[in-house]
């Protein structure tokens, strides 16, 4: 169903992205900000699996300014190496790079951001700073508490999990007070990652109420 693309940042930094259209008229857009594990698998039938909902999807490969190319899976040894990546994050690069993967699909109609782990924290920041968003979705954002203080100039939704071994729920609560104009939902059981098939953190139960909710919250504000 999809298909690599590149795409030009605003500094003429090109970067690689993975794209999925839907068969038929699209709904509007949905840019998918990666984990640390790069634009690899899971994330890539996100975009497909988003594509299947009507929306086309987009996933830029955020990490190619250190590491082009790069994708991961989920053993401890990959984690590891996955982690270097993002010892010390170049927030305002991810960002020209979200924001080219949102320029080049706003033509198709309202577009949205939904990320993970890493993905979710830039997904959040994304909808405080970026332009031409209609709304932002985050699972299990590290950093989000960081950026807390900032306010999204669209409707926003946080998914963490009440297990996240790198979360704790006093930061989810720190953004719950910060941020009441954000809908934030905890999952009762569920570890960092809970939402990745691939992992061995999954949880179904969990999975199989945030992605309807998620769909619900994109239906409801990516009307054109």
């Amino acid at each position: 169903m999809g298909q690599d693309i590149k795409l030009t940042a605003s500094d003429n930094f090109q970067l690689g992205a993975y794209r999925a259209d839907p068969s038929g008229t699209p709904k509007g857009a949905v840019v998918v900000i990666q984990e640390i594990f790069g634009v690899n698998h899971h994330i890539r039938s996100v975009c497909d699996r988003l594509a299947g909902e009507g929306y086309v999807a987009i996933a830029p490969s955020i990490f190619d300014r250190t590491a082009p190319n790069f994708q991961s899976g989920y053993t401890p040894d990959e984690i590891a190496e996955a982690r270097k990546f993002v010892a010390n994050p170049d927030w305002a690069a991810m960002l020209r790079d979200a924001q080219a993967a949102i320029d080049a699909v706003k033509s198709v109609g309202p577009v949205g951001i939904i990320g993970f782990c890493l993905g979710g924290s830039i997904a959040f920041v994304a909808a405080t700073r970026l332009t031409g968003l209609k709304a932002a979705i985050g699972y299990y954002g590290g950093a989000v508490v960081r950026f807390a203080d900032e306010t999204p100039k669209v409707p926003t939704q946080l998914h963490f999990g009440e297990k996240d071994a790198g979360i704790p729920l006093t930061d989810v609560e720190t953004i719950k007070s910060k941020r009441p104009d954000v809908a934030v939902f905890v999952y009762p059981g569920a570890q960092h990652g809970f939402h990745c098939d691939e992992r061995a953190s999954y949880d179904k139960t969990s999975a199989d109420i945030a992605w309807p909710r998620s769909m619900e919250f994109f239906a409801k504000h990516l009307t054109k």
